[in-house]
């Protein structure tokens, strides 16, 4: 077949002609990976509503738990261990103790306290094996609320009070 398409061709060359012969393409392959590695990660957001709220009080005679809690959202690797911190905040009348948080306003404070449950029992803190939440990574986002309590206390004047805490995760 090949003899007789070159002489076609030939012929079809002296006559003025063109002519196309079809030949087998030839091909090879091999492979490739693809790769990734997923180490032990961790992310924390807040999600909305954020803020821990206490709402709007006059006295405070008796304890006021949150009338909005806050929401910390943590997204680690399957399997990956994990602790959520929470700190004194800015404004405690001791240092890094968790049991002296305090909102401030014009130098004037309300103390409060943190809880990791809604029965107001549990403290949260950030002491790893102590006062922090533990839990597994999913892969997902996983949602925690954080309750909180202003206890009875002498009133301070009018005003609006905040702290800021810091949340940690430590996987």
């Amino acid at each position: 077949m090949k003899l007789k398409c070159t002489l076609l061709t030939s012929t079809a060359l002296v006559a003025g002609l063109g002519l196309a012969c079809a030949t087998q393409a030839a091909s090879v392959s091999t492979s490739m990976d693809a790769k990734i590695v997923i180490q032990n990660a961790c992310d924390v957001t807040t999600t909305a509503p954020t803020d821990l709220d206490f709402g709007t009080h006059g006295v405070l005679a008796a304890a006021v738990n949150e009338a909005t809690a806050g929401n910390i959202s943590v997204t680690c690797t399957t399997g990956a261990t994990y602790n959520i911190g929470l700190d004194a905040g800015a404004n405690p009348s001791t240092a890094g103790d968790i049991n002296t948080r305090r909102m401030a306003s014009s130098g004037q404070y309300v103390a409060y306290q943190l809880y990791s449950n809604a029965g107001h029992s549990t403290a949260w803190g950030n002491t790893i094996g102590g006062n922090t939440v533990a839990s597994t990574g999913t892969g997902s986002a996983q949602s925690w609320p954080v309750y909180g309590q202003v206890p009875a206390q002498t009133t301070p004047a009018a005003g609006t009070y905040t702290d800021t805490v810091q949340v940690t995760v430590t996987y």
